[in-house]
C-alpha cells in the first residue's frame, strides 16, 4: 500500500472507525501461522496494519523479509521458500498464505493477477519496464527468464486459493484476478487499499477460520 495514495487513505480511515479492527465480528484465531507477502513495488512496511491485526485476533503473523518487491520472481520465490520452511519449523504447522504445497494450508490473494501477471494499468506497466531494466543491469536476469514462474502461475492451484479483488482496481485489470478454477470475492475500494479495507478483513476472518486441510 502506498501511504500517500488518497484512495487507500480513505479505506484506512474507514478501517479505523470499524469494529472489525478490534476483532469484533470475526472468529478468534487458533494460533496458526500466516505468512504475508507484499505485492510488486511494495514491502513488509505496507502490511504492518494487517500483520498487527492478525496477531491481535489470534494468529501468528509473519512478515516475508522483503523490503522492496522489485527482483525477478524466481529470486523472490527462493527467498519465500526459505522463509516458509523457517516458519513451519518454528510453528510445527502448515502456513496460511506451488512448490511447497505440503507446507501451505491455503493461499489468499489481494488484487493478485492470477490469470495474467502482465495485465496491468499503463502506469504500472511503466514501472515494470524500469524494474525489468534494473534486473537486467544489476543481476543479469531478464524477465524473459520468468517462464517457469509464469507457467506455474497458469497451472491449477495445488492448495485452496481465493482471490479477493476490486472492480475499481487502478493498478491491475480486475479481470486478471479472475479464473474459473479460483474462487473470487469482489469488494469495494482501490488496489492499494485492499490491505486496510475493513470488508477484506471480514473476509479474511472467515477464510482463515476454515477447518484445517487434511493431507
Amino acid at each position: 500500500m502506498k501511504l500517500w495514495d488518497p484512495l487507500a487513505f480513505r479505506e484506512m480511515t474507514a478501517l479505523l472507525r470499524d469494529p472489525v479492527l478490534r476483532g469484533r465480528g470475526v472468529r478468534r484465531g487458533d494460533g496458526r501461522p500466516v505468512l504475508l507477502v507484499p505485492g510488486f513495488l511494495s514491502g513488509d512496511w505496507s502490511l504492518r496494519v494487517l500483520h498487527n491485526w492478525l496477531q491481535r485476533i489470534g494468529y501468528k503473523s509473519y512478515l516475508s523479509g522483503i523490503q522492496f518487491n522489485v527482483q525477478h520472481s524466481e529470486h523472490l520465490v527462493a527467498g519465500l521458500r526459505t522463509r516458509l520452511l523457517e516458519i513451519r519449523k518454528e510453528s510445527h504447522s502448515k502456513v496460511l498464505s506451488s512448490r511447497e504445497r505440503d507446507a501451505v494450508e491455503q493461499v489468499i490473494g489481494l488484487g493478485a493477477p492470477f490469470a495474467d501477471q502482465f495485465d496491468i494499468a499503463a502506469l504500472t506497466n511503466a514501472a515494470v519496464g524500469v524494474v525489468r531494466t534494473a534486473n537486467e543491469l544489476r543481476w543479469g536476469r531478464s524477465f524473459a527468464s520468468e517462464g517457469r514462474f509464469a507457467h506455474e502461475l497458469r497451472m491449477p492451484p495445488r492448495v485452496p486459493t481465493t482471490s479477493i479483488y476490486t472492480r475499481s482496481d487502478d493498478v491491475v485489470n480486475f479481470r486478471s484476478c479472475l479464473r474459473p478454477d479460483i474462487p473470487a470475492v469482489s469488494v469495494w475500494g482501490s488496489h492499494n487499499g485492499l490491505v486496510v479495507n475493513p470488508e477484506v478483513y471480514r473476509i479474511l476472518g472467515r477464510l482463515l477460520a476454515r477447518p484445517r486441510r487434511t493431507p
